[in-house]
């Protein structure tokens, strides 16, 4: 082998080795897509006989489902409300005082984020015992917040760096308090920042497994990541045809968050030229 066909193979061998992973997150998704219409679905990936919706509309039309769905939309959308309020209060006296720990509390936060939530498990398990919040649907909410406060601080304060202070200073001088400054000046400069911690805390949530299958009892307080489960029956039996469709549906809020997220996140601010003039 010469110079330049061994110049060739290692430009080649890259991209070989990027389709080769490519292929293997695409396989699962191909059979996710088409066992979904399948009404004979099977492990192995293969085309249908017949193309149907019976599927969707077993997972759709099901109660269960439904209140599963219903369930962890709750759950996520007011874990990102509060998370978001909380973060952006939190995140105002970090991002404009001067403190003397400033920079040990932001390491603080920053190790909290790295925390997995495995390690922690036990001891809020017994702690959820204590205070009556086994088996509570606001328990898990007040977990996923809690959990997910360090990442939102950390994020929330990082997008109010770059908002200017001079435009609250101006707003002061006209009478407004502190809260009318974050409400009215700083909290609309920062939509990008605030919608991507909302997407990102959302998004968290709704896929979490582990947390609700832990903190949740009752099959009928199951959101739709814990509903899943459902269709793996005893003895290794497992309806793969409405597995596929609850997956497909299931995953379409991540998928319009992974698009509102790269929407979001791409703006970036450009707010250094908001004094001028």
């Amino acid at each position: 082998m010469n110079a330049k066909q061994r110049k060739l193979v290692f430009r080649i061998l890259p991209y070989a080795i990027l389709a080769g992973i490519g292929i293997c997150f695409v396989l699962p998704l191909l059979w996710i897509l088409v066992a979904s219409v399948d009404p004979n679905a099977m492990q192995s990936l293969k085309a249908p006989s017949r193309i149907t919706g019976a599927n969707y509309v077993e997972v759709i039309t099901s109660r269960d489902n439904q209140r599963a769905f219903m369930i962890g939309l709750v759950m996520s959308l007011s874990q990102a409300v509060v998370v978001v309020v909380l973060a952006l209060l939190a995140a105002y006296p970090l991002s404009r005082y001067q403190m003397k720990y400033k920079k040990p509390f932001m390491l603080t936060i920053l190790f909290m984020t790295s925390l997995p939530i495995t390690a922690v498990m036990v001891p809020v398990y017994q702690l959820f015992l204590g205070l009556k919040l086994y088996d509570s649907i606001i328990g898990v909410i007040l977990f996923y917040v809690a959990s997910s406060m360090p990442y939102g601080i950390w994020m929330m304060k990082n997008f109010m760096d770059s908002v200017p202070g001079d435009l609250e200073e101006a707003a002061w001088v006209d009478g407004a308090s502190v809260f009318t400054g974050i409400r009215k000046v700083v909290a609309p400069l920062m939509v990008p920042g605030i919608c991507t911690v909302a997407i990102f805390t959302f998004s968290g949530s709704w896929g979490n497994f582990f947390v609700p299958y832990i903190l949740l009892q009752s099959p009928e307080k199951f959101p739709a990541s814990v509903k899943l489960y459902q269709f793996f029956g005893q003895y290794g039996m497992v309806d793969y045809g409405s597995l596929a469709a609850f997956s497909v549906l299931y995953a379409i809020p991540a998928i319009i968050l992974y698009i509102l997220s790269q929407q979001y996140m791409s703006k970036g601010f450009g707010l250094q030229g908001g004094t001028k003039g």
